[in-house]
């Protein structure tokens, strides 16, 4: 919160709500959303069933794999608090591992031929992953917002404007990172705003 000290996890009045926001939370991943997503547009996109495990596996190494095993490294080294990244002033690293880790990627995509979508949605990543950074160091943004409202725009552009009936999914996520204390109504909000944006400008275009 800008200014203000961090948001805490909860310790107090356990109960289902809180377990299922917990489960939420950790189904919504942005690490697992973005490598289901990856598979996806992948798998569409390619021109024969195989090459898209191929290019999505390829790609998914290089946008969650890598950037998720700095994180694990990282909270088993005591040096992060958690593998969400709980803390905000933790996050400069783990994001500036992520950017390094599709920067490499998206060259190595390049090179070797990727359809089109999943090249564009390793830039869409990058992107994503730069305004993180750079609004993470004031501000402690719902990433878990940012990528499931990104998500849900890239499956829209990719297989139609009625996926807009999975909104409330998004809604879903953002009730559990503040039923869990770890963001602000207004930071889940933010996340989203930023997020469809990055994916509905980036993605959008390049695909």
């Amino acid at each position: 919160m800008g200014g203000g000290a961090e948001l805490r996890p909860v310790t107090t009045r356990p109960g289902p709500g809180l377990r299922i926001a917990r489960l939420v939370t950790e189904v919504t991943a942005p690490a697992v959303l973005v490598s289901l997503l990856i598979l996806t547009v992948s798998w569409h996109s390619a021109s024969r069933p195989g090459q898209g495990l191929v290019w999505g596996l390829l790609a998914t190494l290089f946008v969650t794999g890598i950037p998720f095993a700095y994180i694990v490294g990282g909270v088993r080294r005591g040096r992060l608090t958690d593998h969400h990244v709980g803390r905000r002033e933790q996050r400069r690293a783990p994001l500036l591992v992520g950017v390094g880790s599709v920067a490499a990627g998206l060259a190595v995509l390049a090179v070797f031929g990727a359809p089109r979508p999943v090249l564009a949605l390793a830039v869409a990543g990058l992107v994503g992953l730069v305004v993180a950074v750079s609004v993470s160091h004031w501000w402690k943004m719902s990433i878990h917002s940012a990528v499931a409202a990104g998500t849900l725009v890239i499956l829209m552009l990719t297989f139609g404007t009625w996926l807009v009936v999975a909104t409330p999914l998004w809604a879903v996520v953002g009730w559990s990172r503040v039923r869990l204390r770890d963001h602000t109504v207004a930071q889940v909000l933010a996340g989203g705003t930023l997020g469809a944006l990055v994916a509905a400008v980036v993605f959008g275009l390049l695909r």
